[in-house]
């Protein structure tokens, strides 16, 4: 099951990947220029940076078929399909009133799209293979999948179309719930947001949250849904879900690097600092938070503890304070300049941000000090020896990780979201976090039945297109 989840979480995140586009786009076309040319300039980023929010859910529901399927393009196409088509069927029962005008317009969201894509997902696992009569061979196999997705997609839609007004309602109130319980709610979300960062279970949280919870009507009468979606639609009370980790991802986790620097033993100071700044660095700069997260997430799990009621009260005193702030993609320096001006109160983000900067150094000090923790590089070993100080070409890094993984043949897949290289191996076997920490891992997770993670940050992406390659290279196939 958890494997199973990681799959989906791990899917969320190609459609996400393209929102730093709409985001672009829509701050360009949101600048009030004078000059006619320029005006027509920022009306058509404003136009392509919406042609990707308005169409989230379709980009759900792609996402999810090509996540969990290996990126098989006949799976995005039927997911495609079924989408456009279960959308169509949803809009026969929307509210109209006398004139035909439409009340209330039934939408599920990124939702349908999600459920769209693991209908196709199953559909083509169940359905790859598929050998019909031979006058109809030619819809036979993987050509079949889109006509069948077509089809279910009909019947789900109306059935649909019966029980999600009332389900609609309930998250509406759902929604309206959280957004009223004020601080606590946004605490709650924060505090679990970095908790779930382990399994990589946060993704499910924030589409419900960045995408879900909540509503809002734009001045065309369209109706939008989820704390990000509603922010870049020029919602003013949108970003209560996002505001609060600027000051985390900017400041407080690189005061935490900081601070775990301080404690380096001396014979690694050079190589352990170096990684932890540059960690450090990755989350003030883009938002991610992975390497700096990873590197005492299982060395001192008292600490991300700490890291994760801090992350909650910082979402919870923004919101406090009525500091509004969105990102497209994390809550780095990039993010918070390109929305400066959409923002409320954006110049207090840096002001608290500072704050924490000092709460982080100080909280970390005081507890690896007094509950001598095992923070990275705090105590040496004989078996660490130099062999810390090695450098790998990214050829020999890739090579060393499948024999590490006993081999290309023990690999039954293996894909990569922004900073884990996720692994299902044929046969589980003990792996020693030690042995990846030399090859630049920042951690190591056993998910159990052959799922691994190995978050190597930014280059996890490089090594798993190397062992794609030197697989295909080799023969050994993918099985999905």
């Amino acid at each position: 099951m958890l494997g199973f989840l990681q799959a989906i979480a791990r899917s969320l995140m190609i459609p996400i990947a393209v929102l730093p586009a709409a985001a672009i786009l829509l701050r360009i076309g949101k600048v009030d220029f004078n000059h006619p040319f320029l005006i027509q300039i920022a009306k058509v980023c404003h136009l392509g940076g919406s042609a990707i929010f308005d169409n989230l859910p379709l980009l759900f529901a792609i996402g999810i078929a090509i996540g969990m399927t290996g990126g098989e393009g006949i799976a995005a196409l039927a997911a495609t399909v079924g989408y456009l088509v279960f959308q169509n069927v949803l809009h026969n029962f929307d509210t109209l009133d006398a004139n035909q005008v439409v009340i209330d317009h039934l939408d599920m969201g990124v939702l349908g799209g999600i459920m769209t894509g693991f209908i196709t997902v199953v559909y083509y696992r169940k359905y790859k293979n598929l050998q019909l009569p031979k006058v109809l061979g030619f819809f036979g196999g993987k050509r079949f999948i889109p006509i069948i997705t077509s089809l279910t997609m009909v019947a789900v839609g109306v059935g649909i179309g019966f029980i999600w007004p009332t389900v609609q309602e309930w998250i509406r109130q759902l929604g309206l719930t959280i957004m009223s319980a004020g601080g606590a709610g946004v605490f709650t979300y924060g505090f679990l947001n970095r908790l779930l960062i382990p399994t990589g279970l946060h993704h499910i949280l924030n589409s419900i949250a960045w995408y879900q919870i909540g509503e809002y009507t734009e001045a065309t009468g369209k109706i939008v849904h989820g704390d990000m979606t509603r922010f870049f639609a020029g919602d003013a009370s949108a970003g209560r879900f996002m505001t609060g980790f600027f000051p985390i991802m900017m400041f407080g986790l690189p005061a935490a690097a900081l601070a775990m620097i301080k404690f380096v033993h001396k014979k690694q100071k050079k190589v352990i600092s170096s990684i932890l700044l540059s960690a450090g660095l990755t989350s003030f700069f883009t938002g991610v938070t992975e390497p700096i997260e990873f590197a005492f997430m299982f060395s001192s799990p008292v600490l991300y503890v700490v890291h994760a009621f801090l992350t909650g009260t910082a979402l919870m005193l923004t919101h406090l304070l009525d500091v509004k702030l969105g990102f497209s993609f994390s809550a780095g320096l990039i993010d918070l300049m390109l929305n400066w001006n959409s923002g409320k109160h954006t110049l207090v983000i840096v002001l608290i941000g500072i704050g924490y900067f000092i709460v982080y150094y100080f909280v970390f000090i005081g507890c690896i000090k007094l509950l001598r923790l095992k923070t990275p590089g705090r105590e040496v070993h004989e078996s660490d020896t130099d062999e810390i100080t090695e450098t790998y070409t990214l050829e020999q890094r890739v090579s060393m990780v499948i024999r590490q993984i006993g081999g290309l043949n023990n690999i039954e897949t293996v894909d990569a979201c922004i900073t884990r290289l996720r692994l299902k191996l044929k046969h589980e076997m003990i792996l020693e976090e030690a042995d990846f920490t030399k090859l630049g891992a920042y951690g190591l997770m056993n998910m159990g039945r052959g799922n691994v993670h190995i978050v190597f940050g930014t280059d996890s992406e490089l090594i798993k297109d190397g062992i794609l390659a030197l697989m295909s290279a080799r023969g050994v196939g993918r099985i999905v």
